[in-house]
């Protein structure tokens, strides 16, 4: 018996696409309204991670602890490779280094670009509102089997990102953020053990500058973007 041959027209191909396309765009929806659902409700959150900046022709590796808790407080208690802090009780912000003796503040108001995207992770915002084109990103591969991973560009600092990418995971939480910055460096997040709507006392965002350290206050800006992206490996001083 002569085997048949099945022809598929182009207009037949197209439709297979837009189909697809259709069903892709459906899912990566989904998939942010459930993120979205997921943090809204969140009042705090704990978690270990890891920052990773490649660019410059240099990589660096750096991680800690991060306490985020309603509205705008934020904490980064860096402490490899060196101890660092960045912490805002939603009013001031604090950067300081215990070995540079130094440390600066800024009204937390200035920094809104710069936790832009941490804001996804208590529920802040929207993420199709947050990042144009939202998409599923095959090209990435997740850290864990199972998870996805989605691309955007961001809203705001577009005169600084080109790019954001999430890693999501079954249950809807984040535990990847990739910035693609526009002078192609990157900086990646990587969250674990994260514990959600702990107890964290307000006090834990108050920074007083301990005897002898020098106080310059001013705007962090990409200042601190930089900082924390590891371009500045001397210090904080001006």
């Amino acid at each position: 018996m002569r085997s048949r041959r099945v022809i598929f027209s182009p207009l037949l191909l197209v439709v297979f696409a837009l189909a697809a396309t259709a069903a892709g765009a459906a899912d990566v929806k989904a998939i942010a309204a459930a993120v979205d659902a997921h943090y809204n409700h969140l009042q705090a959150l704990q978690a270990e991670f890891v920052e990773i900046y490649h660019g410059s022709g240099m990589d660096r590796t750096e991680g800690g602890t991060l306490w985020l808790k309603k509205p705008g407080k934020m904490r980064w208690e860096y402490r490899s490779p060196k101890e660092k802090l960045f912490v805002s009780n939603g009013k001031d912000a604090w950067f300081y280094v215990p070995e540079d003796h130094q440390a600066r503040k800024s009204a937390a108001k200035k920094l809104e670009d710069i936790r832009s995207p941490l804001a996804f992770l208590l529920g802040k915002t929207k993420l199709e509102k947050e990042l144009r084109g939202l998409s599923l990103a095959p090209d990435i591969a997740p850290l864990q089997s199972g998870d996805v991973v989605l691309r955007g560009v961001p809203s705001a600092m577009a005169d600084q990102l080109n790019e954001i990418v999430l890693e999501i995971t079954p249950e809807h939480r984040i535990v990847r953020i990739i910035l693609q910055s526009v002078d192609g460096s990157s900086t990646e997040y990587q969250f674990t053990d994260q514990k959600e709507d702990v107890p964290i006392v307000d006090s834990r965002f108050q920074f007083k500058p301990p005897t002898g350290t020098e106080v310059v206050e001013g705007e962090l800006g990409s200042r601190l973007l930089e900082y924390r992206r590891g371009a500045i490996l001397d210090g904080i001083s001006a």
